[in-house]
């Protein structure tokens, strides 16, 4: 089988550390085109892997010869340059939030419907083996009925994780649209609807600017209702300075199920009758220094691919997402509970 032809779109942070590297592992895929605003980035990466490097993501994608491409760019531009990649006949793979709006959402998913190929979301909490495992065990039905939960993530800043530091994109709003709400909320949104298998139907919300330079949120707080009654609590923060937080607890009548951040034991249960399941199963990736891992995100795309297999994180889930992020942010401005039903 010949290797899958990609281009990575956006070299910033996100290419560099996950993107990047996890095709370079993948025995599949030959990295074919680079691209970003900053040529000699580009030009870095296309010297580096053998490949063609360009400063217009038109231009590769008129030029070159591509099965997929990532979309790795301020989140201004995810759906123009995936709605381009898709009527260029690639399959897409854009990084979360996928789109500013529903309606750039919906024209990502029309687009890829039309042109026959796969759009897949980068939200790799799914794919993280604590996470695994505590779907496993949800599903078992050994907690019983889901009444509450409380999820977050945080760490100190999109500061700390981008190549631009300080002036990174991630605090202009023009380029971001949201901040941390964006950034970790969603994925914290979309690891909650996949846990459960249900989705989020009312949300009520602080988004606030309590400590960054940007003009975009640093920290949220929402209130979250489940389609089967049970709520919950989930907050973002880009203010976790002492450290990453990913952490998720779940009360159900049987017990808690408790998800750790822990590089020794990842997901503990404790039941009603005094029970103690712990289970180690292999840390989240995180953005700290050594702990980047695996985020899962390239070897699920691929597999979708080489096994013509719709991707299960598809547009339409990664829409479902954004849209409880896009409600956060009318919950906070209006100061009122906002139903997603």
């Amino acid at each position: 089988m010949s290797k899958i032809k990609v281009a990575v779109i956006g070299c910033g942070s996100i290419a560099k550390y996950r993107h990047i590297p996890e095709y370079v592992a993948n025995p599949n895929v030959e990295l074919v085109a680079f691209c970003d605003f900053n040529k000699e980035l580009a030009d870095e990466y296309a010297t580096k892997f053998e490949a063609k490097s360009y400063t217009s993501y038109e231009e590769l994608l008129a030029y070159e010869n591509i099965d997929a491409v990532s979309v790795c760019t301020q989140n201004a531009d995810h759906a123009k340059v995936a709605i381009a990649a898709a009527n260029a006949g690639a399959h897409v793979l854009c990084e979360k939030p996928m789109a500013t709006s529903l309606d750039e959402a919906k024209a990502m998913i029309e687009a890829a419907a039309e042109n026959n190929v796969f759009l897949m979301i980068g939200h790799n909490q799914r794919l993280m083996p604590p996470h695994v495992k505590a779907k496993e065990i949800l599903q078992s039905g050994k907690l019983g009925k889901i009444l509450t939960f409380k999820t977050t993530f945080g760490h100190g800043g999109p500061e700390r994780w981008s190549i631009q530091g300080k002036d990174s994109w991630f605090f202009k709003k023009d380029k971001a649209i949201v901040g941390a709400m964006g950034d970790l909320g969603v994925h914290k949104t979309d690891l909650i609807r996949w846990l459960f298998d249900e989705e989020i139907v009312e949300v009520g919300a602080f988004v606030e600017t309590l400590h960054k330079h940007g003009d975009v949120d640093d920290n949220a707080t929402c209130i979250l209702r489940m389609e089967n009654g049970a709520i919950g609590t989930m907050a973002a923060s880009w203010t976790y300075y002492k450290g990453e937080d990913n952490t998720t607890a779940i009360y159900a009548e049987n017990g808690v199920l408790e998800i750790k951040d822990s590089p020794d034991v990842q997901v503990v249960v404790k039941l009603r009758d005094g029970t103690v399941e712990q289970y180690k199963v292999g840390a989240i990736a995180t953005n700290d220094e050594g702990g980047q891992g695996t985020s899962g995100v390239i070897d699920e795309f691929i597999q979708a691919l080489v096994t013509n297999t719709p991707p299960s994180i598809s547009g339409e889930e990664g829409m479902k997402s954004l849209h409880v992020v896009l409600a956060a942010l009318e919950s906070a401005e209006k100061k009122t509970f906002i139903s997603l039903k």
